[in-house]
């Protein structure tokens, strides 16, 4: 019976950890009335909201879509793990920002002098920077990188 309860508060646990939502601040800010928006793992909403009607975009970890939609007509961007395409497309003209590491490209590039951001897990930054004054977003827990992208 103690195995039972244990392994129930574990699941429990671990249930509600995995749908917390984590929220992306202005600057380097972590007040509530700085946030931005919230995302739970699929959804993307506009300010400290979790109503469907504040969906801004769907992520299923490959594509964004518009609001709270699926449907292949409302593809906004395209991700392959490395590129970020506009729209449905996943050819090399249409890239819109390259992720390498923690920085994230202008285009297809990954030269030092095209880093549009840096994201450490916590803050993104403008360019190559982690100085504080140069902290666009905070986050309270990691955020995909094209969502990040979305935000901004």
């Amino acid at each position: 019976m103690k195995r039972l309860l244990l392994f129930l508060a574990v699941a429990t646990f671990s249930v509600s950890s995995v749908f917390a939502a984590a929220h992306i601040y202005k600057g380097n800010s972590t007040y509530t009335y700085d946030i931005l928006y919230t995302y739970d793992g699929k959804h993307l909403y506009r300010g400290n909201s979790t109503y469907t009607y504040d969906i801004l975009c769907t992520f299923d970890g490959r594509r964004i879509y518009k609001g709270n939609s699926t449907y292949t007509y409302d593809i906004l961007y395209t991700y392959n793990g490395k590129h970020l395409y506009k729209g449905n497309s996943t050819y090399t003209y249409d890239i819109l920002c390259t992720f390498n590491g923690n920085r994230i490209h202008k285009g297809n590039s990954t030269y030092t002098y095209d880093i549009l951001f840096t994201y450490d897990g916590r803050h993104l930054y403008k360019g190559n920077s982690t100085y504080t004054y140069d902290i666009l977003l905070t986050t309270d827990a990691p955020i995909p990188m094209p969502i990040l992208m979305y935000a901004m």
